[in-house]
């Protein structure tokens, strides 16, 4: 199974509420949508639970982005437990609206090793997911800068040591660290998560022609229709959130790609 969805509120969406989001994404025929709480966990519990009931009745699959201030590998203890703060925020929040994964943005290598920084990090998804009630996944995304602790190797690694986390595929991330992208070699990687969760868009190319973390429409690179070919013949269990500035226009663009390869919604 195949989804399609938007990164937060889609920008022709009349109303500005989560709710009338859901909606505009069921209306134009998408079937996901990404909650983002990248400034702060705002939301209440019981408008989270209404939230549930207006994605359940338009048959939209949500998930939620935690805030973007997170560094599990901090060297002040502070901001680790203010992170996980963050986390069971967004998580418990996950919860009341029936969505399946939370998004996170793990932390950063700083003075450390990768090895101590992965160190670091895993106990701090360990201790995460012992403290959650429920059953909302910590989904680790792939990150793009290389300070930044999320290539794909060590994803995969964390989400394998701890039960409850499971990788988030940032494709345009991952493109931007080395300016290429081998699509058969990721899912490869990922094929034993019964359900891949993923962000795409392009990324914005720089003067010495490598590509920086800076989100552009989806008609350069990396190119999507190479992705929805090996999606299609891995029969692939796959959400993919467009997180391109012309965000619902760009994900009916992945949607139709798909659906000319033969895939039905």
């Amino acid at each position: 199974m195949i989804k399609i969805g938007t990164a937060g509120i889609p920008i022709r969406c009349k109303g500005r509420s989560s709710a009338e989001g859901i909606e505009y994404v069921k209306e134009i025929g998408l079937q996901a949508m990404e909650v983002e709480f990248v400034r702060g966990v705002h939301m209440k519990n019981d408008a989270a639970d209404e939230l549930r009931k207006v994605a359940e009745k338009n048959g939209i699959a949500l998930s939620a982005h935690a805030p973007y201030y997170i560094n599990l590998s901090s060297e002040e203890k502070i901001k680790i437990s203010q992170s996980k703060k963050r986390i069971l925020d967004s998580m418990e929040r996950a919860q009341h609206m029936g969505a399946k994964i939370v998004v996170v943005h793990p932390g950063y290598y700083g003075k450390m090793t990768k090895e101590q920084c992965f160190k670091l990090i895993k106990e701090g998804c360990e201790d995460i997911v012992s403290r959650h009630r429920g059953d909302v996944l910590l989904g680790l995304e792939t990150t793009a800068k290389e300070r930044a602790f999320g290539d794909l190797e060590e994803t995969v690694r964390l989400c394998k040591e701890v039960s409850g986390c499971a990788p988030v595929i940032d494709f345009a991330h991952m493109f931007a660290r080395t300016s290429s992208i081998d699509y058969g070699e990721i899912l490869k990687k990922v094929s034993h998560f019964k359900h891949i969760h993923s962000h795409f868009s392009n990324m914005k190319k720089t003067q010495q022609g490598g590509h920086t973390d800076i989100h552009v429409p989806i008609d350069s690179a990396p190119p999507f229709k190479p992705l929805a070919e090996e999606l299609m013949k891995r029969k692939t269990n796959i959400t993919i959130i467009s997180e391109s500035p012309l965000i619902e226009a760009d994900a009916l663009k992945m949607k139709h790609i798909l659906e000319s390869l033969g895939y039905k919604f």
